[in-house]
């Protein structure tokens, strides 16, 4: 059924309490690495054990569908003029794509079995890597994120959480080895140890889920990135044996295909909004995006840039104004940010802006 529904891979695992998932959330948690994601913390103990979300549920259903991408990734960074965004975010949404494929697969799953069922595509406190390993559809790598003999690393998943008690299928066994070029290729080593992440400094983490400056020691390590970082997937070994996928929709839109940084620094919430609409880039919202674009404009080189950042130090936002300083300050010469100086600190009155301020000039 879930094959012919259009995904590329499914398993099945039984749900037994504990585990060692919960045990690695709480350590991940302990050690604070979660950052401003408060809400794994919230419902750390739902998020940790299944059976806490939803007691009476015997078996789960991990599907997957590959997203992966037609051409090297990695091949944009070497483009400074242009906005990096993550293969993930380009196209359709995945949530609007995998749940109603999912929920028609809980709907026959009900009609053959007589069971409950409830859906989830990564929106509920589920940890859907280790299910997915557990159910025999890949195994978290180095790197924490699911990796697949026959996808790599590009897989969404999604979770059908059911009563039946199904045959499990085998886990599968972790096929890393000695490789670490996952670990080796992430500029902002975000990588403690193999198999751990510290989100903090990740450049997804700090691109889409941060919710104040970038902390400038990673701000020139970010690069062009704008939206995600797909470094350690892209380098994975395994990705030599995955097709591009075959969902269209998935596919990289015109608006969302590295676009040039003049054009993205233009946007305001409306044209913000108009130009992700459908995309998971949308969900950042308008200022934190703008903030990462300043970052890889001020990384960029680019002095035809210099008058697209120097408007946006009248913006609204103090999270834009504040990294149109730091960009500014890379894009031109020390007499002409001080001019500009003079302009703008004395009505400034937002902290952090200051700040930026101060720690380029002061």
């Amino acid at each position: 059924m879930a094959v012919e529904l259009g995904f590329d891979a499914v398993g099945i695992a039984r749900l037994t309490a504990g585990g060692a998932q919960g045990e690695r959330l709480r350590a991940f948690l302990a050690a604070g690495r979660h950052g401003d994601m408060d809400w794994m913390e919230t419902r750390a103990q739902q998020r940790g054990d299944p059976l806490a979300l939803w007691p009476q549920a015997k078996s789960v259903v991990m599907v997957a569908m590959s997203y992966a991408p037609p051409t090297d990734p990695l091949e944009v960074l070497q483009m400074r003029e242009r906005g990096a965004i993550s293969v993930y975010a380009q196209g359709k949404d995945y949530h609007e794509i995998l749940k109603p494929k999912l929920k028609q697969l809980a709907r026959d799953l009900v009609s053959a079995t007589g069971a409950d069922a409830k859906v989830f595509v990564d929106t509920a406190p589920l940890m859907e890597k280790p299910l997915a390993a557990l159910a025999g559809l890949g195994w978290q790598g180095k790197h924490t994120n699911l990796v697949s003999r026959t996808h790599g690393s590009w897989l969404f998943l999604g979770a059908l959480l059911t009563t039946a008690e199904l045959v499990p299928d085998e886990a599968e066994a972790d096929h890393c080895g000695s490789c670490r070029r996952c670990l080796d290729v992430c500029p902002t080593a975000a990588f403690p140890a193999p198999y751990q992440l510290d989100a903090r400094r990740c450049i997804a983490y700090l691109t889409i889920e941060h919710k104040g400056q970038i902390a400038r020691e990673f701000r020139a390590a970010m690069g062009n990135r704008i939206y995600g970082c797909d470094d350690c997937l892209a380098v994975c070994p395994w990705n030599k044996f995955a097709e591009a996928s075959r969902e269209m929709r998935f596919s990289a839109r015109a608006e969302t295909d590295n676009p040039p940084l003049g054009e993205l620094l233009g946007l305001d919430d409306m044209a913000f909004r108009a130009r992700f609409a459908g995309t998971p880039v949308k969900r950042t919202g308008r200022d934190r995006f703008v903030r990462n674009v300043l970052v890889a404009a001020g990384n960029s080189h680019d002095l035809t840039l210099i008058e697209s950042v120097r408007r946006l130090l009248d913006d609204a936002s103090p999270l834009v104004r504040g990294m149109a300083v730091w960009a500014l300050a890379r894009l031109t010469t020390e007499s002409e940010l001080r001019a500009e100086f003079k302009r703008y600190f004395e009505d400034e009155r937002d902290e952090s802006v200051r700040s930026e301020w101060m720690m380029e000039l002061m």
